[in-house]
C-alpha cells in the first residue's frame, strides 16, 4: 500500500513558508530562487536533454535522474530575472533531489497551492510550478517503466 505522507523535506518548506505573513513569504521564495543549483555540465553543454515547462511564463527547463539506488536527482533552470519562476523550481529542487521515486510519486499534485504562496503570487505562476511538479513525475514514470 502506497502512503500518502509527504516528504519531511517538502513538510519543512511548506512549514517555513505557512509560518511567515504573506510579504514575508516573497521574501523567502527569492531566497530560493538565490540557492537554485547550477546545472551540472553535462546537462550546461547539452540543454536538449532538458524539458521545457511550456505552461511557465519565463523559460523553465527540468530534468529528473534516477541514480543506481532508486534515488531522484531534479535539475532545473530558470533565467534570474525571474525569480519567482526560479524560486519554484528551486522549491522542488530541494525538495525532491535524494527521495525515492515512489516518494516523488506520491507527493500530491497540488502541493504547490499548500505551502501559502496562493495569496502572494498569481494563479498563473502557482500553475507552472504544479506543471514542473507534474513533468518531473511523469518523467520519473517514464524512467521507471522503460
Amino acid at each position: 500500500m502506497i502512503s500518502s505522507k509527504l516528504p519531511d523535506s517538502l513538510v519543512q518548506i511548506r512549514e517555513d513558508f505557512r509560518e511567515l505573513e504573506r510579504s514575508d513569504r516573497l521574501v523567502l521564495l527569492l531566497e530560493f530562487a538565490n540557492e537554485l543549483p547550477a546545472l551540472p555540465p553535462r546537462y550546461a553543454e547539452h540543454p536538449d536533454l532538458l524539458e521545457r515547462v511550456v505552461e511557465c511564463q519565463s523559460p523553465v527547463f527540468i530534468f529528473v535522474e534516477v541514480d543506481d539506488k532508486h534515488l531522484v536527482h531534479l535539475h532545473a533552470t530558470a533565467p534570474k530575472e525571474a525569480p519567482t519562476t526560479r524560486g519554484f523550481a528551486s522549491i522542488l529542487v530541494q525538495g525532491l533531489s535524494g527521495l525515492t521515486v515512489d516518494e516523488v510519486l506520491e507527493v500530491p499534485d497540488d502541493f504547490p497551492n499548500t505551502i501559502g504562496l496562493t495569496e502572494a503570487v498569481s494563479p498563473l505562476r502557482i500553475r507552472g510550478m504544479t506543471a514542473m511538479l507534474a513533468r518531473a513525475k511523469r518523467q520519473l514514470r517514464e524512467k521507471t517503466t522503460a
